[in-house]
């Protein structure tokens, strides 16, 4: 089985595909290969009608998107239940911990855009602090309930990934606000060594 992901490095999306296929062992059947979303003539805006990244190529050529479908497919080819349980509780702490980063990471690349995209303009403080109070919030909750660890599942990931994109992007001090989420994010890259081996900035 060969598939190919298409992503960039920085993106905290791509990245949870990454450790997902890594906790999976499935990492040495995806080839990485690197997408221009704002580029018209890359082949992504064809694979993905949103022109939005990560996309998963299979081997047929059919292609899968977003990062939640891809988890979910590579999760059902090895057998399903390892990184969304089977079982009820478990599965839904699991997706809901997940939808939680998510919204992170969503609320932390709107801030980011707000800087890139209107770089002749001053950043608009109600909308700045309206998506930080997003990612504040968010972060209080993973801190009063982190994720388990073992096993690894979509939201232990997902929470990885917006903790690490903070790191990246810095677009609040998770460190100095939830200092319990230290201790937390160390002992997952512990069990689970892919997470430094993709980092945005390697």
């Amino acid at each position: 089985m060969g598939m190919t992901l298409r992503t960039v490095g920085p993106s905290p999306f791509g990245r949870k595909v990454r450790l997902a296929a890594a906790v999976l062992g499935l990492a040495d059947q995806i080839t990485i290969e690197a997408a221009d979303t704002m580029n018209s003539n890359d082949s992504i805006l064809d694979q993905n009608p949103l022109g939005k990244i990560p996309a998963l190529i299979l081997e047929d050529g059919r292609v899968l998107y977003d990062s939640r479908v891809i988890v979910e497919y590579l999760d059902t080819i090895i057998g399903g239940s390892r990184l969304i349980p089977a079982e009820t509780n478990a599965r839904f702490l699991a997706l809901t911990t997940a939808a939680l980063a998510d919204g992170i990471l969503d609320a932390g690349i709107l801030i980011v855009y707000e800087g890139r995209y209107r770089p002749n303009t001053e950043p608009h403080g109600p909308w700045i602090d309206h998506q930080r109070g997003k990612i504040e919030r968010g972060l209080a909750a993973l801190e009063t309930t982190p994720p388990l660890i073992e096993p690894v599942t979509v939201g232990a990931i997902g929470a990885a990934c917006a903790l690490g994109y903070l790191d990246f992007r810095k677009q609040v001090d998770w460190r100095l606000r939830n200092p319990e989420l230290i201790g937390w994010l160390d002992a997952f890259a512990s069990a689970v060594p892919a997470f430094n081996k993709t980092l945005p900035d390697s």
